[in-house]
Parts: structure tokens; C-alpha cells; sequence
């Protein structure tokens, strides 16, 4: 196997909203350097990357799927990864170990809500971008229009490097802006083409961009600049020289007009990578944390190994494959590495180079490189791995919070142990998947990043590990608490023969603020009560509490006092005061006004204007309070508060509203009154229940 430098490698993830076309610009890729002798299709589900089962059903990316090829001298190590937002860890996961990133564009739809999250997700990682602006060969395309856009939103620095000479059907010229040709692709999708000069009005479409060009270079470097305003120009050798740190600074953000499909304009995008895009040496000292947690640097020439695990998955007769990139030093099989998240030591096991689901085998994988490595024991996503004579963490990617949730109706007893199980190894495959076994609701309650994410997860889980359960609405954590202050006197006394039972307490509550959860307190004086039945009193008054009273939901936000009571020398005990101080609390609640809480979530809505009324009305039906709203590039963001009874699969109902081009985040905000309409139909909707079980 050819090993590569360190400058001859390009890490990057191919990223963008769904339907841009990313599968087959990998695919074009991978058939312009040979690796493929033809293009698969999403629809006949033969591409490289989407090669799992639920891809092919579905017609999707789910997956970031891993691939490399040689092109003129350099290795391309290809990250695609999946569309919809709802997988946008595998995406995250990618921009976090790439050198840059490749967004892909429909040269129809232009910019949408997708390519809004990965260009702010490449922004936070600080890597470049190229862009794919994509489909050109679909009717009505109008490409200076949509570099208009394009424009429009991310600056001038946008610069177009090729020119669609006929775009629509047949598209397969392009203009070479650097090089003033005429590129002609073969109509195969092989890749092929062919050379001309530029002449007439597509040469002088040429140097007025030639000219543009050169003042963005010259704005990245001072020499360059003070050379631009003194002779009025620069050299083609100064121009090629200045590409890439201008490319590395962001100072250009070079487009290239492409078919995937047809596999027009992808060989001069290609050429352009490889000799202008990043290399692991533009990003060959990393910064992350040393044993102690001090920060530290970490280069590329240090000889300890240290590596990122940017995902993990399991594959059918493989086992759990770990990916990742390598940021100093060289990875051997066989040797022992640490695992600084998790404390343990690590055998490298067999390692590849892959293409989609073709593994090559290899021994070592370099510095600046990416690879696979099977069945290690305790190492997940986002883990770093390091030589146990320096030991050091990287930083992991934060990721989005889950805004749908659903709880699991399991449908055969003995089977919790596997789910937990097949449960806790997803989540350690996809970090943006959560789950938690909610002791108050008594459910098991997943957490996903859309509907779609919620179901790929569920048939893993069913299909994975045998197991039989349907997905139902969560219960919602209702609280119930007081407006008013009460009191009680209740007295408990039972006699059935020997020692009997006798406790009397008396008892007044009032309500707190809201957030306070319950204090108890006493005031005792005299002997009415020994003090030895405080804690049997309070115990019996935190079971009701936990217990509720108005339609069995926990209880806050309120203040109890014991001030006195009476006891009988004999037949007074602890489990005496317990009843008698539940009883007593019970009453007292009911006389204070009770009321229920509900659970109200703040969500931020990320939308094109043109759906802003739809999404309004929509929100007002579901007792929506408008906190603000703002704008965001091409996008309106409304700032709201929802009660969580009315956002259940809220990610689905605002796609639907949307088109698929709306987003939200939701967390919680606070607890505040139900009206007594839906306070009546909660009640009504627990006794229920209550009486089902």
C-alpha cells in the first residue's frame, strides 16, 4: 500500500442540505479517478457510500460513509454524509476531522436550511469551503442568478472558478476561468474531457474575472497587495501561489459549477483540491487538553500517536468499526494505545482503508490520515486515543440538543435487558440519539433529532437485537401545587386488638414560589407531640408529594408546617404520624386552591419568510406565546413559548408547514398554570389511566 505525506493528503467532508446531490458527487469523484468504471444511482441503490440496508429502502444518505482515492499524486480521503438534519451528527462528526469541507448546492433550489447548519458548523470547526454548486444540467437553470445569491449571502468572496458554458440538458461545457479554456466532458460520465482555448466573449468573460480574482488573492497577503496597487496587477505564478493561502484564510471561497449525475466539471474541481485545497499540514498543530487538563499542542510531527475516533457503527460480519483520523504520529496493528476519556487500554486490531462497504487491509495508517479499526473494546464516538507516555484529550463535538421524543410500549416481558442493551450501544454510535428511563413517568423515553432520526432508530433496534415495541407519546410531567393558604387537623386511630395506632397532626400550608419545590418545616411547642415524630410526619407529607393528589403528579412549589398535634403514650408510632401527616397534608391541599402545572418549552423557529404566516397561526392554535423575532441571513427566526402537551412531533408538523425548509431547537423553560379547560381534561385523562392499570 502507498504511503502517503502528510502534504499530499485531502481530508474532507462532502456536506449540504438533502437532495443536493452529495451521494453522486462522491460517486462522480470516485469514477473520475478510476476507482468505479461507472456511476451507480440513488435509485438503484448501487452507489459506493449508501451501501447499508435502511439507505437503500429509504433513498437517502443516513450514514457519513468514508472513501479515498488518488488523484493526480494525492490521496482524497471523501466523507459524505447525509442531508437531512436529522443525521447531522455523521455530519458533524465529518466537518470535525476534515480540512475543509465541500458544500454541495442545488443549482435549482440554492441555499437552504441544510446548507445554512453546515456552513455555521464549518465556520465553528474554522475549516474553508468549496462549494459544488450542483445540477446544472436540470432544466431552467439560471447559474449567474444563483451565484447572485449565493453571493448575496456569503460575500463577494464567493468566486466562481468554472462557468457553465451550456447549462440545462447536455450540459457538459464548462469555461476553466484560471486557465481561460474551454473544458468539454464526454458524454459517458466517465469524466473525460477535453481542452480548447477561450476565444470571443468567453475570453473576455475571463479577465474580467481574471481581475477579480486577483484582488481577492492580493487581499490575503500584504506583499501580494502592496505588489497589486504598485503594478497594477500580479503574475500567473503569483496568482497560483497566493490560491491557497487565500483559500486557507477564507478570503475566496471557490465555486465550481457541477452535474454529479453526468459527471460534468467534477475533474477540474478535483484538480483544484488537490493543488489548492487543504492539507493535515494547514492544520498541523491542534490544540486539546493534557492529563491534567491543562491545554496542550498537539503536532503533527510529534512522534506519540494521538488520534480522534469521529464515529463508530456496527457492520453485519464485521463487528463495531471505529473511525478515525490521526493527528500525530503513525498507528500500528498490534499496538497498545490509551483511551483518555474513558481510562482504558486499547489493542489495535485489524485496520483499513475503505470505499463505502470494500475494506482494504493495512498495518499502518500515517499521520494527517484517516482509517477503520475493528472491535475495540471500549472506545465510542467522539473518544481520543494516545500513547501512554503522553496522554492527552482532544475536543469532541458538541452536539444539538434532540427536539422529538417518543417512549417505548414494549410488547413481550424479558425483553428490557436487551433494549437497554441495543439502546445504550446506539447512543454510543450516534451521541445525537438519547434515551433515559424516566422514574417519575415510569417510561423509557428516546430522544432523537427529527421523526425520521426517531425511526432509522427504532428499526436498528428491532432489527438489531430481535426485540418487539412500539413508540407511543410520552407522558408529560404535570405538577400540582396551591394559590392559597389552608390547614388541617386529621387523626389517625386504629384498635384491632393489642397495640393499636393513634397519631393526630395539625398542619398548615402555603404556596411558594414557583421553582421551590417543598418545604417543611415545624413549630412545635410544648408535649403535645414528641420530636421523634417530626421525620415520620415530613415522610408521610413528601409520599403524598410524590404520590399527587389531584390527578397523580408530583407536587411543588408550596411550604408546610407542622404546629402541633397529639400522640398517645402507647399507641403512638412512626407509622402512626406517617398516615396522619399524609391525610392531614391531603385535606389541607385540597382546601388551598390546588391547581396543575405544566411544563412549558422555549423553542426557536428558523424559517423562510415566505412561511412566516402559516407557522404563525400555527403556533397561536397551539397556545404559542411570540417572544421575538429576528432575522438570519435568508431566514426569519421566531423566538416562542409552547406547553410541551402541544409540540409532540412538532419537528414533522413544521416540515410540513415549511416544505422541509423550517428547523427548531426546544428546551425547557419553566412551569406556569394550565387553564382550567385543559386542567379538567388532564384530571379526567389520569383517572383514566389510573383505572387501566
Amino acid at each position: 500500500m502507498k504511503t502517503y505525506q502528510p502534504a499530499d493528503i485531502r481530508n474532507f467532508a462532502i456536506v449540504g442540505h438533502a437532495s443536493a446531490g452529495k451521494t453522486m458527487l462522491s460517486e462522480a469523484i470516485l469514477a473520475t479517478s478510476g476507482i468505479i468504471n461507472r456511476l451507480g444511482t440513488i435509485e438503484d441503490g448501487n452507489t459506493v457510500s449508501d451501501y447499508h440496508q435502511d439507505e437503500k429502502e429509504r433513498r437517502i444518505s443516513i450514514h457519513a460513509s468514508l472513501m479515498h482515492t488518488e488523484y493526480e499524486g494525492k490521496k482524497f480521503n471523501i466523507i459524505d454524509t447525509p442531508g437531512y438534519l436529522d443525521f447531522i451528527s455523521e455530519g458533524l462528526g465529518a466537518l470535525r476531522v476534515g480540512d475543509f469541507s465541500l458544500v454541495a448546492i442545488n443549482a435549482l433550489d440554492g441555499i437552504q436550511i441544510g446548507t445554512e447548519k453546515v456552513w455555521e458548523y464549518a465556520d465553528g470547526f474554522g475549516i474553508p469551503k468549496i462549494i459544488a454548486l450542483n445540477a446544472i444540467d436540470k432544466e431552467n437553470v439560471d447559474f449567474d442568478s444563483m451565484l447572485e445569491s449565493i453571493r448575496e449571502r456569503y460575500g463577494k468572496k464567493v468566486f466562481p472558478m468554472t462557468i457553465p458554458i451550456n447549462p440545462g440538458p447536455g450540459y457538459n461545457q464548462v469555461l476553466d476561468v484560471m486557465r481561460s479554456e474551454i473544458v468539454t466532458y464526454s458524454i459517458g460520465g466517465d469524466g473525460h474531457f477535453e481542452e480548447t482555448p477561450a476565444t470571443g466573449e468567453w475570453k473576455e468573460r475571463v479577465n474580467v474575472l481574471h481581475q477579480e480574482l486577483i484582488e481577492l488573492i492580493a487581499e490575503s497577503d500584504d506583499t501580494l497587495l502592496e505588489k497589486f496597487f504598485e503594478e497594477g496587477g500580479l503574475s500567473e505564478d503569483e496568482l497560483r501561489s497566493g490560491i491557497h493561502k487565500a483559500f486557507q484564510e477564507q478570503v475566496i471561497t471557490p465555486l465550481f459549477a457541477t452535474s454529479a449525475i453526468t459527471n460534468v466539471g467534477i475533474a477540474r474541481m478535483m484538480t483544484f483540491i488537490g493543488k489548492f485545497g487543504s492539507s493535515p499540514l494547514d492544520r498541523a498543530k491542534v490544540h486539546g487538553l493534557d492529563e491534567g487538563g491543562n491545554d496542550t499542542e498537539i503536532s503533527l510531527k510529534d512522534e506519540n500517536p494521538v488520534v480522534y475516533v469521529f464515529k463508530t457503527m456496527s457492520e453485519e460480519h464485521v463487528g463495531e468499526l471505529s473511525y478515525f483520523r490521526v493527528y500525530s504520529g503513525s498507528v500500528f496493528t498490534g499496538s497498545e494505545m490509551y483511551n483518555s476519556d474513558r481510562n482504558v487500554s486499547e489493542k489495535i486490531g485489524q485496520m483499513f482503508f475503505i470505499n463505502g462497504k470494500d475494506r482494504q487491509s493495512v498495518n499502518r495508517i500515517g499521520s494527517g490520515d484517516i482509517g477503520v479499526v475493528v472491535k475495540m473494546k471500549d472506545t465510542h464516538t467522539g473518544n481520543t486515543l494516545c500513547s501512554a507516555d503522553r496522554i492527552v484529550s482532544l475536543p469532541k463535538v458538541v452536539y444539538p440538543h434532540p427536539n422529538i421524543h417518543a417512549a417505548l410500549k414494549i410488547h413481550a416481558r424479558g425483553e428490557e435487558d436487551k433494549i437497554a442493551v441495543g439502546l445504550n450501544t446506539l447512543h454510543e454510535e450516534d451521541p445525537t440519539f438519547l434515551f433515559k428511563v424516566d422514574s417519575e413517568l415510569h417510561q423509557t423515553v428516546i430522544s432523537a433529532q427529527g421523526e425520521l432520526h426517531l425511526n432509522v432508530i427504532a428499526t436498528a433496534l428491532k432489527r438489531r437485537y430481535g426485540v418487539s415495541f412500539e413508540l407511543i407519546e410520552p407522558k408529560i410531567p404535570y405538577r400540582e401545587t396551591i394559590k392559597a393558604n389552608a390547614d388541617s387537623k386529621y387523626r389517625h386511630k386504629k384498635q384491632s386488638g393489642g397495640a393499636g395506632q393513634f397519631a393526630e397532626v395539625w398542619m398548615k400550608i402555603e404556596p411558594k414560589e414557583r421553582s421551590t419545590d417543598v418545604e417543611f418545616t415545624q413549630c412545635l411547642v410544648g408535649q403535645n407531640v414528641d420530636r421523634v415524630f417530626v421525620p415520620s410526619v415530613e415522610k408521610g407529607v413528601r409520599d403524598a408529594c410524590v404520590e399527587g393528589i389531584m390527578a397523580g403528579y408530583k407536587v411543588v412549589d408550596l411550604k408546610v408546617d407542622f404546629y402541633d398535634g397529639k400522640m398517645h403514650s402507647v399507641d403512638s408510632k412512626d407509622i402512626a404520624f406517617q398516615i396522619a401527616g399524609k391525610h392531614a397534608f391531603q385535606e389541607a391541599f385540597i382546601k388551598a386552591k390546588p391547581c396543575l402545572l405544566e411544563p412549558i418549552t422555549k423553542v426557536s423557529i428558523k424559517l423562510p419568510s415566505e412561511c412566516m404566516g402559516s407557522v404563525m397561526g400555527d403556533l397561536s392554535s397551539r397556545r404559542g406565546k411570540i417572544l421575538g423575532m429576528d432575522t438570519e441571513g435568508i431566514f426569519e427566526v421566531v423566538n416562542a413559548l409552547l406547553p410541551q402537551r402541544e409540540i409532540y412531533k412538532y419537528s414533522s408538523i413544521l416540515r410540513s408547514l415549511t416544505g422541509g425548509r423550517g428547523i427548531h431547537t426546544e428546551e425547557f423553560s419553566h412551569y406556569e398554570e394550565m387553564p382550567k379547560d385543559m386542567e379538567k381534561k388532564v384530571i379526567t385523562e389520569s383517572k383514566a389511566r389510573a383505572d387501566d392499570e
